[in-house]
Order: structure tokens, then C-alpha cells, then sequence
């Protein structure tokens, strides 16, 4: 099964780059930096800890459920 977890557009106005990441979680988000790498890595950044965010809550809802067994 696939699913689209974000959406990423990057553009460049004014010499800095603008990166909008879209998402049903957190919605819009919006980052900008003069340099495309750190942009990039601004954006995996804030992807990650999203990710873990959810993975963390998963675990809990899964041991919550093993406890009620």
C-alpha cells in the first residue's frame, strides 16, 4: 500500500530559497535559507522528527494494546 506522507515544493525569490512542505499531520510548513543544502537539511530534519514523533506514539498505542489482552 502506498501512501504520500508529504508533499515538497522548493522555489527561489529574491536569492533565497523557499522550501513549503505539505502534509494531512502537520499541514504547511514553511522554511527558507540562502543555501539549498541547508535548506534540505532543515526539511529531513523536521521530517525526522516528525517520523520519530509518530513511531513513539505507535509504540505506545501498540504496548497499550498488549496490556489489555
Amino acid at each position: 500500500m502506498e501512501e504520500v506522507l508529504y508533499n515538497i515544493e522548493i522555489s527561489k525569490e529574491s536569492g533565497r530559497f523557499l522550501g513549503k512542505m505539505y502534509s494531512d499531520v502537520d499541514g504547511v510548513k514553511e522554511f527558507k535559507n540562502e543555501r539549498i543544502d541547508q535548506l534540505l537539511r532543515d526539511i529531513i530534519f523536521d521530517m525526522e522528527l516528525a517520523l520519530d514523533e509518530f513511531s513513539n506514539r505507535f509504540d505506545d498505542f501498540s504496548e497499550n494494546r498488549e496490556e489489555m489482552k
